[in-house]
């Protein structure tokens, strides 16, 4: 193929190896497999018709069992059809190996196979997905080249391909011009064009052009009202996707599982579970049945919100209704156990999830390991980890880093050490947050100086620390009572690339308030807002307690004004000093008037 010859190496296509065609035989169908070889003439349409209905099933174990079924259709004589063959490309496609889609269709013309306008469309659609919509372009012309006329898939294929490259323009001037040919753009095209606004982000847009269909009569299907609901939830307006729900049912377009689980989705992640809880109710009164992806977010929203009775209910349901619940749903349920330190039901469902012939994953072992590590108990953690590894299952970076933060939780920062030392030498490599909890684990359990030369074995590395272990440096440092090499760290983060973030301003207004440096950290407080970082609750009260403890009382008082107009309260710990402060005797008329106006 001509056009095809012009692809740069940077598609890395695939050119296999030419296997001879008696190696397969309709067996590979089922299997894959180039034993008990038999006649491949025999069962031809037989064949055929399995190869339909693979493709249509999308039941292909992986990309070598479709290229069997290829093969074995290129050396049938005679051919099979083109659709045949179309078929079978695009369910490769489809499998996103789109390199390699490209390259049979090479080997079909170097066969005197020639591709018909569908086989044409797959590849165009190839060609956009591998970010080269001009090449699309170029198959385009070559079907009028060929004499015959593209369809609408063809157009909205481009179409798709010029969105997801963020050529919004170029998308609409095509509509435009297909309408000029007199080629309809239909509902699939302009939901083509609307999906596509959506993945990269303009949902406006995408609405825009809607509201422009609407003038135009275009009548909308559910799945193009699912689309700008999905995309609203993802961009965190669920309010306005609810009001697309109204919408679209006033226009008689009647609401499916995916608009549901949508929206539940987005209400979950605001924690709006009751809103939640009401669609998933209404969807039951419609008859329309939840899949096992909408119980899933509802077990685990309920389970985070730790309502474990009502989660534990709707997981009931799932089973009762004859969804049988996936890994993801165990996972929910066991996590909400555990973050109610109800290890033993935990770990009951787990075994209940293995029962149900549902395998565990890593996931699923680290949410006990970390419930376990929570509460203390290293060995039952330890315990897991071992398991998993003799069960075949590689420990991640987040198993390694749970158990290494347990060893410290339970004083043993040694311990902690060693299995990092095993990290790196056969696991995963340790990622930012690995070194924050086994930096912040040395120092609480005052292992000092191990932190101070874990800091530096990172700044050795080139491993760049971030402003979290920046921060918990920091900390310790003004704890062993280097104020000098603490203020350097901070003053220098700018230079290290890094913005001083809350959690470093109060780490740092603390350690200067312990240290008596009020001046100082007054000053820190008022260049916060100045860098674009806003104090909170923590800040003010540290400031406030810092003030009070040098008998600075009126700084204190203007202090807790400022506080308590930038929305920010009094903690425990301030109340109490000024409570103190009224009781000795040297307090005036206004503290008592500001104490029950301000505290």
């Amino acid at each position: 193929m001509g056009m095809a010859a012009k692809s740069p190496s940077s598609l890395a296509f695939i050119f296999r190896v030419r296997i001879p065609f008696h190696a397969f035989t309709y067996s590979t169908i089922n299997s894959g497999s180039r034993d008990n070889v038999q006649n491949p003439n025999q069962n031809r349409n037989q064949f055929l018709q399995s190869v339909r209905d693979v493709c249509k099933a999308r039941a292909f174990r992986n990309l070598d069992h479709a290229l069997h079924l290829f093969d074995t259709m290129l050396h049938m004589r005679p051919l099979p059809s083109i659709m045949d063959f179309n078929q079978l490309l695009g369910a490769i496609a489809r499998m996103k190996h789109y390199p390699e889609v490209i390259t049979l269709v090479r080997e079909m013309e170097s066969l005197g196979i020639a591709p018909s306008v569908p086989t044409l469309n797959v590849l165009i659609n190839c060609f956009c997905h591998l970010n080269r919509v001009d090449f699309g372009f170029s198959v385009l012309a070559r079907i009028l080249k060929l004499g015959h006329q593209p369809d609408c898939i063809t157009l909205s294929t481009l179409v798709k391909g010029l969105c997801l490259q963020g050529n919004i323009s170029g998308a609409a001037r095509l509509v435009v011009e297909m309408e000029k040919k007199g080629y309809k753009p239909n509902v699939i095209t302009y939901g083509t064009m609307i999906n596509s606004l959506c993945k990269i982000g303009e949902t406006a847009v995408a609405i825009e052009l809607l509201r422009k269909l609407e003038e135009e009569k275009v009548e909308f299907n559910v799945v193009l009202y699912n689309t700008i609901i999905d995309s609203l939830c993802k961009d965190r307006s669920v309010t306005e996707a609810l009001n697309f729900l109204s919408e679209m049912m006033s226009k008689g377009v009647q609401p499916n599982v995916i608009t549901y689980t949508c929206l539940i989705q987005g209400l979950c992640n605001f924690g709006r579970w009751k809103e939640a809880t009401s669609l998933f109710k209404e969807m039951e009164q419609r008859k329309i049945m939840p899949n096992v992806h909408t119980f899933s977010m509802l077990v685990d929203t309920l389970c985070k919100e730790g309502m474990l009775t009502e989660a534990k209910e709707v997981f009931d349901v799932m089973i009762q209704k004859g969804i049988e619940p996936n890994v993801v749903s165990y996972n929910s349920l066991i996590d909400g156990y555990c973050l109610q330190n109800k290890m033993d039901d935990a770990v009951k469902e787990f075994d209940m999830m293995v029962e149900r012939s549902c395998l565990p994953n890593v996931f699923s072992y680290n949410i006990l390991i970390n419930g376990y590590c929570k509460n203390k108990r290293i060995d039952e953690a330890m315990h897991l980890f071992h398991e998993m590894s003799n069960k075949g299952m590689i420990p991640n970076v987040v198993t390694y880093s749970i158990l290494i933060g347990g060893f410290c939780r339970v004083g043993r920062p040694q311990a902690a050490l060693e299995f990092f030392d095993k990290m790196r030498a056969r696991g995963p490599h340790p990622n930012p947050q690995t070194y924050a909890i086994l930096l912040d684990g040395l120092c609480k359990n005052k292992h000092f100086d191990e932190a101070m030369t874990l800091f530096q074995e990172m700044e050795d590395n080139k491993l760049h620390p971030n402003i979290v272990i920046c921060s918990i440096l920091i900390d310790c440092l003004f704890k062993v009572g280097k104020l000098t090499t603490a203020r350097d760290l901070f003053y220098s983060l700018p230079t290290k690339g890094l913005q001083p973030n809350v959690l470093a301003y109060n780490i740092m207004i603390n350690g200067l308030c312990e240290e008596g440096l009020i001046d100082e950290a007054n000053e820190l407080l008022e260049k916060m807002d100045e860098n674009g970082c806003s104090p909170n609750d923590r800040t003010y009260n540290t400031m406030i307690q810092g003030l009070l403890q040098q008998n600075m009382a009126s700084k204190a008082m203007e202090l807790v004004k400022i506080m308590v107009d930038n929305g920010c309260s009094a903690n425990a710990t301030t109340a109490s000093m000024f409570i103190d402060l009224l009781s000795s005797n040297q307090v005036d008329k206004n503290i008592q008037e500001f104490f029950q106006n301000y505290v």
